[in-house]
């Protein structure tokens, strides 16, 4: 955990220094909220009913903005070489950088929920319900983030492969997240959207690591 416990910390020091790399997902996300009820239609029926689709698709593209900047300026500096060779469990020290990646990220999505739910006229049940989904589904795209970054590290201009390598494994989140939001509008059972959510985020601490450290070690050999 000593390992684990410092590589958090490096890596939210460095975003500290480097805000934008945090800054840029999160304004595209306030930012791409808000014009949707000046493309589509103010009328609160209209978003309501639109808005799980809205914010779970907007979360998702955010994501993976960020996604770049995971390895990047390791990679760049070398550092991320000496991590691989190591003696410290390389797993762990992505799961730390994942971790850093969730709390900078996936972490005020969740918090700015509220405020965008109220923006799209979601009721107070479905606001509650889009916060559980999002804690829970938020670190499974950093997870599985993780793994399409650590794919194309050494690529350069790599943000469409990446898109490509990510986007379908996203979607069952896409499908399931949305449901669950949608379903609690119309006060129908969504514990089969939740345990499925639930079952991707264990599934994906379990897996996404270690994938994570093997596509790494093929990518900078």
């Amino acid at each position: 955990m000593n390992i684990f416990i410092k590589t958090l910390k490096r890596d939210l020091k460095m975003a500290l220094r480097n805000p934008s790399s945090f800054l840029n997902p999160l304004l595209f996300f306030v930012i791409s909220i808000s014009l949707f009820p000046i493309a589509i239609s103010p009328e609160s029926q209209t978003l309501s009913n639109i808005a799980p689709g809205i914010i779970w698709v907007t979360v998702m593209l955010s994501a993976l903005l960020s996604l770049n900047t995971l390895f990047h300026f390791d990679y760049e500096n070398g550092i991320l070489e000496q991590m691989v060779i190591s003696h410290h469990s390389l797993a762990l020290i992505l799961l730390a950088k994942t971790t850093a990646h969730w709390i900078l990220t996936g972490l005020p999505i969740i918090l700015l929920s509220p405020l965008v739910g109220t923006v799209l006229f979601l009721d107070y049940e479905s606001i509650l319900i889009l916060m559980l989904t999002l804690l829970i589904a938020t670190p499974c795209l950093s997870l599985i983030g993780a793994i399409g970054a650590s794919l194309i590290v050494g690529i350069k201009n790599s943000g469409m492969l990446l898109s490509l390598l990510v986007l379908p494994l996203y979607v069952p989140i896409l499908i399931f997240g949305t449901s669950a939001v949608s379903q609690t509008q119309f006060n129908l059972p969504i514990n089969g959207q939740i345990y499925f959510l639930s079952f991707m985020l264990v599934l994906s601490l379990i897996t996404a690591p270690f994938i994570s450290a093997y596509s790494l070690r093929i990518s900078i050999e």
